[in-house]
């Protein structure tokens, strides 16, 4: 008997320490209590109380099934919750940069992946001379006017008037501009002239002009995140992709657009347009990064993904997007969205381009937690025997694929080992309360203060409701949906041990959903036109950080395809 009085003397201190730990670290001079212990200490006089039937209302939300007494017992508890712990925190100030202590890691425990060193070796193809024609030009993509410009056959301030003049004459009709950097463009055109000129050459990005998804900040310059409440907020430093750029010797022509807060083509100016169909949006949110690249409006743009917004737009405008490996590039300086899913890539008019600018933004930064240094390598001339390529018949099936179909049989003429594979069957459409409870919580401050109204789109699947909604999604639910993220890697790399890249279709859903939690890597190209003139592209998928085969692998299909280099018609505004 005075064992068990012991024991609960020493239960009792444990967890009256442990309240005193809590409300000494957190709360100061709030004391934790049991839900048996009645006062109203903390308690907001002018908020509505919660009751046994608002409670049973918001059981059915969560599949709860609860009786009289269990929701008798827990209702005090469940008020001191929302007033003692969750009023006190929306009182702490969170930035959108602040990610979570907790970050999401693609590596596997037990897997390994292969060293990289920093290195590209291009495919060996001859450099035309300098074209006579500003449209000839401006439409050559980076590995073209990389050598022009290096070889002095133009300047990069000639170059950097271009696409300046062009992006003022079809913007009217794009709407792919939200800020254009003109003073900032020439300022650093002719400062890599002047290096050039010395003898002081950066690399193969030196000079060439290029546009940023306005989310990700610069130092002076308006980034807008494509959404009306923020339309005028002014960036204190640049991206770390923007500064690894500048490095390069890279020259910021633009501020493109995006779909406000990173979703879709609508943003607070207008709807970003397919230079191949204006009547048509560009998709998104990459939205004006693949509008302007396949314009030729830049020499490249970045863009980036959460869930679509690289691979979307580039299959829409026919550009070639890169999404890299989840943490491969810093996100320090961008807008959040979701901080387990966000990536940086490059959008850009073939393969190899995306290779070089890859390779210049590539890299971790103390400023984004989940941030992993991992080389990258890419050798255009190596041979593809030896690969394996992963791809399901069912996805090349339906009357609308001929393009597709076509692109796998240019794929089978390539010499690569062609393997069927299937994707399991799972409910991947789970994931996305992990998203959306991500981004509901870097938006939450417009959610509670009702700015949410200034946003354009106000429908039931745009950010508004969607980031109301998320605040109904349960904490066990979103822990349990993480343990599935979980099962989905471990699919994905068992998957990936059989083959180097699966090809399919541009918009393979359960792929699409499946490789952006899990992390891996993908690379969308132009595989031809349709009826109407409008383009239609095709995906490879990598395992982690291999970008440098699909790279490889993409570059070989491009040349095989022969489409990449036709242009749009665009009406001038």
């Amino acid at each position: 008997m005075n064992q068990r009085k012991d024991s609960d003397l020493s239960r009792r201190q444990f967890f009256g320490s442990w309240g005193a730990f809590v409300a000494g670290s957190s709360v100061v001079g709030t004391t934790v209590l049991a839900d048996d212990e009645d006062t109203n200490e903390g308690v907001d006089e002018g908020r509505s109380a919660i009751s046994s039937e608002s409670l049973a209302a918001t059981e059915s939300v969560f599949g709860l099934k609860l009786t009289t007494d269990e929701r008798a017992l827990m209702l005090p508890g469940v008020a001191r919750q929302r007033d003692q712990f969750f009023d006190r925190r929306k009182k702490v100030s969170l930035r959108n940069q602040d990610a979570p202590a907790s970050r999401f890691d693609p590596r596997l425990p037990g897997e390994t992946y292969r060293r990289q060193e920093n290195k590209i070796l291009l495919a060996v193809d001859s450099s035309p001379n300098l074209p006579s024609s500003d449209v000839e030009i401006a439409f050559a993509p980076v590995t073209l006017l990389s050598a022009w410009i290096r070889n002095r056959d133009i300047t990069s301030e000639r170059l950097t008037k271009i696409y300046l003049r062009r992006l003022r004459e079809f913007d009217p009709v794009l709407h792919c501009i939200v800020t254009l950097t003109e003073d900032l463009a020439l300022k650093q055109a002719r400062r890599a002239d002047r290096e050039i000129a010395s003898g002081r050459y950066r690399g193969p990005l030196h000079g060439i002009p290029w546009g940023a998804k306005d989310l990700l900040e610069t130092k002076g310059i308006k980034t807008s995140w494509g959404a009306m409440p923020f339309r005028d907020q002014v960036g204190e430093r640049d991206a770390y992709v923007v500064q690894k750029l500048e490095v390069a010797g890279a020259v910021l022509v633009a501020k493109l657009t995006l779909g406000a807060l990173a979703m879709g083509d609508v943003w607070f100016d207008d709807v970003t347009r397919n230079p191949f169909n204006p009547e048509q949006g560009s998709s998104g949110s990459s939205a004006g990064s693949a509008s302007a690249t396949a314009a030729g409006l830049v020499g490249f743009s970045l863009g980036t993904e959460t869930l679509g917004s690289i691979v979307s737009p580039c299959m829409r405008c026919g550009t070639t997007g890169l999404r890299p490996t989840f943490g491969r590039v810093a996100r320090t300086g961008a807008m959040a969205l979701s901080w387990s899913l966000d990536k940086i890539g490059p959008i850009c008019r073939t393969v190899e381009d995306t290779a070089l600018v890859l390779a210049a933004i590539n890299g971790a930064h103390q400023g984004d937690p989940s941030a992993i240094e991992h080389g990258f390598e890419y050798d255009g001339t190596q041979s593809l025997r030896g690969l394996k390529v992963g791809y399901s018949p069912e996805w090349f099936q339906g009357s609308k694929r001929d393009i597709e179909r076509s692109a796998f049989e240019a794929m089978r003429e390539l010499g690569v080992e062609l393997i069927e594979v299937s994707l399991p069957e799972e409910p991947y459409g789970l994931l996305y309360s992990i998203l959306n409870v991500e981004a509901a919580a870097a938006f939450e401050e417009l959610t509670m203060s009702g700015r949410d109204d200034l946003l354009v789109r106000q429908t039931a699947g745009s950010w508004p409701n969607q980031f109301r909604k998320s605040w109904f999604v349960p904490a066990v639910e979103l822990v349990q949906a993480d343990r599935f993220r979980r099962q989905v890697m471990e699919s994905m790399s068992e998957m990936m041990k059989r083959v180097d890249v699966l090809f399919s279709p541009s918009f393979s859903g359960n792929l699409l959903i499946a490789t952006n939690f899990t992390g891996h890597p993908s690379l969308t190209l132009r595989a031809g036109f349709r009826a109407d003139g409008t383009p239609s592209g095709v995906t490879l998928w990598g395992d982690l950080y291999e970008e440098g085969v699909l790279c490889r692998l993409g570059k070989a299909l491009e040349q095989r395809l022969g489409v990449w280099d036709r242009r749009p018609t665009i009406p001038r505004g």
